[in-house]
This record gives C-alpha cells, sequence and structure tokens, in this order.
C-alpha cells in the first residue's frame, strides 16, 4: 500500500517545517525548493495544514509558515487526514454498492489495513522524525539559507 503523492509531499513539508524552522517562518517556495516539490501544489497542501490547525500562516516580509504546536505533539496520522481525510474509514472506498457485491470477498479486511495504517503513523511524531534525520546525517539547511540581502 501506498499513500498518495499529496500525504507524502504533506509529510515532507511538514518535516521540513521542523526540521529546518527552529520556530521561525518558512516559505512555502524555500520548502518546495528544498524538497523539490512544485510550490503551487505545496500551497494547496499547507492551506489544507491550515485549517487542520497543524501550521500557522505570517504575512508580510519574513512571512511563511510555523508549526501551530511543537513537533511531539503532531503524530504522522494528523498530517495525511489533514489532506486524505479520516483513516478510520474503509480502504478501497469502502464496501461495494448492493447490486455489485460479491459475498466471497474480504470486505472486512480494509477497515483492518485502515486502522493498522492509522495506528503506524499516530506512532510517528514530527520529533521523532527529526531526531531520526539527525541521527541518519540528513542535513539541515543553512538558517540564512532562504535570506535575501541586497
Amino acid at each position: 500500500m501506498r499513500l498518495s503523492l499529496q500525504a507524502q509531499y504533506a509529510i515532507c513539508g511538514m518535516f521540513d517545517l521542523a526540521y529546518n524552522g527552529a520556530g521561525d517562518p518558512i516559505q512555502v517556495r524555500v520548502i518546495g525548493e528544498r524538497q523539490r516539490i512544485p510550490a503551487r501544489y505545496l500551497e494547496q497542501i499547507f492551506q489544507r495544514l491550515r485549517r487542520a490547525r497543524l501550521v500557522t500562516g505570517k504575512r508580510g516580509p519574513g512571512g511563511g509558515y510555523v508549526l501551530a504546536r511543537p513537533p511531539e505533539e503532531i503524530s504522522l496520522r494528523d498530517v495525511v487526514e489533514a489532506v486524505e481525510g479520516p483513516l478510520d474509514g474503509e480502504l478501497a472506498g469502502g464496501p461495494p454498492p448492493r447490486d455489485q457485491e460479491v459475498p466471497c470477498r474480504p470486505h472486512f479486511l480494509w477497515r483492518q489495513v485502515a486502522g493498522g495504517l492509522a495506528e503506524s503513523l499516530e506512532r510517528v511524531d514530527l520529533e521523532g522524525l527529526c531526531r531520526e534525520a539527525a541521527r541518519s546525517a540528513v542535513p539541515r539547511a543553512h538558517p540564512d539559507s532562504h535570506m535575501y540581502f541586497i
């Protein structure tokens, strides 16, 4: 099973914000450049993350997005559900319509798989992801890399 590209981009964007932000606002364009995600698409994703109250936006010079809560309080499940909707439902669109029902298929399985995925994503928070990235020597962005001086 794979997460949608939108969910993957949301996780990458939130990771970048937690790992490189240090509490300072980061522009979506900068996150997109680092993560190689189209900025326009990432902006749409961040709007959903903002509506889910996972990030807050700062306007004006030096603006961008910051995490709305400490990284240890934001799980990957929170991030995925912000862009995909609740994971408690059934995968593959739920049970088939009555006229297309196939009695010997394991329709109960999709709810179990969705529940297992939700539990796995719940166990990983942004703080743990950042710790693992640091342990794995993932380079951090230079703190002034997104500042432009004239």
